[in-house]
């Protein structure tokens, strides 16, 4: 992804595909921080989307927050509607 103005679905798709190649289920997580960094490099407005993006994910029960929030991973339980919701807006674009 360039610096272009990039949906909420492709933040999304690339929030969760990320986490899917670290291989980030259930107990296997990676720092919010890091997620958000990588993110902001690639999205305008910075931090800021990507944070309200990932809330939202969360809300949804797609991703699950582990030491109070500091940390994210997927969710297995909807490992198959994460995997194809990640095809869906890859093809998409």
């Amino acid at each position: 992804m360039s610096k272009r103005e990039t949906t909420d679905a492709e933040i999304k798709a690339d929030v969760m595909n990320r986490l899917l190649r670290k291989n980030c289920w259930g107990a296997k997580y990676l720092p919010l921080d890091t997620l958000v960094n990588w993110l902001a490099k690639r999205v305008k407005r910075n931090g800021k989307r990507v944070k309200k993006i990932i809330k939202i994910l969360v809300n949804q029960g797609y991703l699950l927050l582990h030491k109070r929030g500091e940390t994210v991973s997927l969710n297995p339980a909807l490992s198959r509607e994460i995997a194809e919701y990640i095809e869906k807006i890859i093809q998409r674009s």
